[in-house]
């Protein structure tokens, strides 16, 4: 029996392309359509990639299952995207990493679905990745050995320590071969991805990583390939060297980040919205603080910090949750970076992250604290959710006669589901993952993404500060270098909710980084839209402009400095969603190190006063009767 019979599949001419809009009178458009004719409706054109050697055989221009068109080897179409994709009977061993290794999908593909070909005995499952590295015209990105050699030294050294980072988690999953296959490591701009995992196979070592590297490293950049051998050595001569290892890859990283020049220009507001009568959202900077910013000297926090905080739960408790996560940790930061800029050795990253997550447990029990003085239980006590992305300014000398200069190193810590982007003029890429049911339930093994999104909870939130004691707050805290110009856009759920990042940065960010547009122009743009596209919730949108040129743009100072004289002003909130209940877990011993209890102790003393001001001031201000609460999260 043919394949074509066997797999049911047609070689008709390009099928059309169906409207996601199911109210759409006319669903069918030719392929390459940038909107439905007939209702306008955005068309979605989503790529898969179509996982195994059954797949490999189906050629080019063939219809399978009267819904997926392939394009390309491996490369299917979804010409049906509103109707959700077969699921397996079952979570099988093929599809069950995937899911445990969700939250490293900024390198990775989701599991999509599964197209079952052929019936009976034959009947063959292929697995359909989304989220894989294909451009909008369902190319594949570029594999890492043809970019490698155009690449800047910082961009070689700082593609090996992504993979370096991923060895220990695919390990963990018995996918690690996947980072041998050369043709499967792709690259978007600074970023690795991996086409698929390659499973089943004999779990390689760190040696035979080290030889997959020898290609690269002869060819690197020439000012790191001795350096490089050198680690590469180490890889080859010991399992256990692995400490040693990480310390050099990422002394030389800081090392070629630093060699570059750094600006940052930060701006932020925040909205009520037009259907709120208050703001629980708080966002650090706005008008107002970059005004005041004498209040930290040496501008030691702008730009280099930048919050969201979305308040959740309790009458006027979101406003309070919210603004007391911002006061509580700015003296923290600052106080960090006031002694990361005197430190002469290099601090890991593993320590900064034990650090930012202990500042966030801190600003997690100001908030408990104040529920526990006010005795609210459950539904009622108030949180926040928190996004806050961190520029160290840690100083590294790029070679032994230069001065030290900042290394390029970014923190994004999340908690809850307000989000961080990275755009430059090609691409924008959610840096985080909401803390919500949907992604519990991927994480967990339990199903895939799209069958949790079916959840009528799934939007709900399963932490957020100030909720529990913070032996059960797990921040996720993530490491990034700077080493390419971009955007970075901190914002709640008023803007992010229904993709309208993912949709609108193409016609924001680019004007942006050509200098065309202001950072104030672009964040009221985005508020704007939020307030049109979305509207139910409370918005605030904090952008941060990273440079590594020498030629500053100076536009996008103009619109910033001349409206310093008029400071935004956030109303008080009353609180419109809730915290969901997630089950117990067991708590995480606190590792805070000695040296930094003092400074933590002192800050305290300063958040306690910040407290009290807080809380009077929103009583003086506040005495309507507090509302019913819902255990739903907007989605």
């Amino acid at each position: 029996m043919s394949l074509q019979k066997l797999f049911q599949i047609s070689s008709a001419s390009p099928p059309p392309l169906y409207c996601p809009n199911p109210t759409c009178s006319q669903p069918r458009n030719q392929l390459g359509q940038p909107v439905c004719e007939a209702c306008k409706t955005p068309l979605v054109y989503r790529y898969l990639w179509a996982v195994g050697s059954v797949a490999q055989e189906i050629n080019s221009g063939q219809l399978v299952g009267n819904r997926y068109y392939v394009s390309s080897p491996q490369v299917w179409l979804d010409t049906k995207p509103a109707i959700a994709p077969s699921l397996p009977d079952r979570i099988t061993d093929e599809v069950l990493p995937y899911l445990y290794l969700y939250p490293q999908r900024l390198h990775l593909p989701d599991a999509y679905g599964v197209y079952s070909l052929g019936g009976g005995k034959e009947a063959t499952d292929i697995l359909l990745l989304s989220h894989v590295p294909l451009n909008d015209k369902g190319e594949l990105l570029p594999a890492l050995v043809e970019a490698w050699p155009r690449a800047k030294a910082v961009r070689q050294v700082y593609w090996l320590w992504q993979i370096l980072q991923l060895w220990i988690p695919l390990s963990e999953q018995g996918a690690a071969y996947s980072l041998l296959v050369k043709d499967n490591l792709r690259v978007e701009g600074g970023r690795i991805r991996l086409l698929q995992l390659h499973l089943g196979r004999v779990q390689p070592t760190l040696r035979d990583l080290a030889g997959s590297w020898s290609p690269f490293i002869e060819t690197a950049q020439e000012k790191v390939r001795q350096p490089l051998q050198e680690i590469q050595q180490l890889m080859q001569q010991s399992e256990e060297a692995w400490e040693q290892i990480t310390q050099h890859l990422n002394l030389l990283l800081l090392q070629q980040a630093a060699g570059q020049p750094l600006q940052l220009m930060s701006w932020g507001a925040t909205d009520t919205g037009p259907m709120r009568s208050h703001n629980e959202d708080t966002c650090y900077p706005t008008a107002r603080d970059l005004e005041q910013a004498e209040v930290y000297p040496h501008d030691r926090l702008i730009p280099h910090l930048s919050l969201v905080c979305d308040g959740v739960g309790g009458h006027e408790g979101g406003e309070v949750a919210s603004q007391l996560a911002v006061k509580s940790i700015q003296p923290l930061i600052h106080s960090y970076i006031t002694e990361i800029i005197h430190q002469e050795a290099v601090i890991e990253p593993e320590l900064v992250i034990s650090q930012l997550e202990e500042i966030t447990r801190v600003a997690n029990n100001v908030i408990a604290a104040e529920n526990n003085e006010q005795d609210r239980l459950s539904r009622q006590r108030m949180g926040t959710t928190l996004v806050m992305a961190l520029q160290l300014p840690q100083k590294i000398k790029p070679n032994d006669n230069a001065t030290a200069a900042n290394a390029h190193e970014l923190y994004i810590v999340n908690v809850g589901d307000s989000r961080a982007y990275w755009m430059t003029p090609q691409a924008c890429q959610c840096l985080t993952i909401d803390d919500d049911v949907a992604v519990r339930e991927v994480r967990l093994g339990r199903c895939l993404y799209g069958d949790a999104r079916q959840r009528r909870d799934a939007g709900a939130l399963v932490q957020a500060l100030g909720t529990r004691e913070a032996e059960y707050l797990r921040p996720a805290v993530q490491r990034f270098i700077i080493e390419e110009e971009g955007l970075l856009l901190l914002c709640s759920d008023g803007l992010s909710d229904q993709d309208w990042v993912e949709k609108s940065w193409a016609d924001i960010a680019p004007g942006v980084l050509r200098g065309e547009k202001s950072l104030e122009a672009a964040v009221q743009e985005w508020i704007q839209l939020a307030n049109l596209k979305n509207g139910h919730d409370n918005t605030s949108v904090v952008l941060t402009y990273f440079g590594v040129s020498t030629q500053p743009l100076a536009l996008l100072k103009t619109e910033t400095e001349a409206s310093l004289e008029k400071p935004i002003e956030s109303e008080p909130t009353e609180a419109s969603r809730a915290l969901m209940e997630e089950e117990s877990e067991p708590p995480v011993k606190s590792t805070l190190l000695q040296k930094r209890w003092f400074q933590i102790l002192l800050a305290i003393g300063i958040i306690g006063l910040i407290v009290a001001a807080v809380i009077v001031g929103l009583q003086q201000r506040n005495s309507s009767p507090p509302p019913d609460n819902s255990i739903e999260e907007s989605i």
